[in-house]
């Protein structure tokens, strides 16, 4: 039988682990600065996963274009996966592969910022959008497990928990994405 003091403790070392990590955490610092900079210049900030990161992708998109803490403007932020007859369309007539990088191609411009993350690090689907995002001049943050996958190499940015347990590693981007955003929320809106 599992244990549920077991899975909490595997949680809770896996973000001790990111915590006494200095480069991971100036990583994720850097990436909020990115995202600040693309919005104070009307940019928009991009979203894709698959499954449960796509699910990670819908509520961080949420968080900025919503609220996080508190009541101020609207951030630009949009998950990629949002329209399903769009996604349906593009891979029904061209590939599965191709939905995102299709969508970021049509919404975003050069100076946007996409988070593309995969726990693998190797979708298919995503590597395709971070390969679309270089060609357009959009910056690229991986999110991705320990290894970083094939996204390892192509990221401007690539924020890899260290773990290779997958619901570990999507408890940890939840928590490095509300990092992120109480980052950008702080700084683009400042309390009086």
């Amino acid at each position: 039988m599992t244990s549920i003091d077991n899975i909490i403790k595997d949680s809770i070392a896996v973000k001790q682990l990111i915590l006494n990590d200095k480069a991971l955490i100036e990583k994720i610092n850097k990436a909020a600065e990115m995202c600040v900079e693309s919005l104070k210049k009307g940019g928009k900030i991009h979203f894709c996963g698959n499954g449960g990161s796509a699910s990670d992708a819908q509520h961080l998109a949420a968080e900025l274009s919503g609220r996080f803490y508190y009541d101020r403007a609207p951030l630009n932020a949009e998950a990629l996966h949002v329209n399903t007859s769009y996604l349906t369309a593009v891979a029904n007539d061209y590939s599965f592969d191709m939905v995102y990088a299709r969508m970021l191609e049509a919404s975003a411009k050069k100076g946007d910022v996409i988070f593309a993350i995969s726990t693998s690090g190797n979708s298919a689907n995503i590597l395709k959008t971070v390969e679309k995002a270089k060609e357009m001049g959009v910056t690229a943050i991986g999110m991705t497990g320990e290894s970083g996958g094939k996204m390892k190499s192509c990221c401007d940015i690539l924020l890899n928990v260290p773990s290779q347990c997958t619901p570990r590693i999507q408890e940890s981007h939840i928590m490095i994405g509300h990092i992120i955003c109480e980052i950008i929320e702080a700084t683009m809106f400042p309390k009086k």
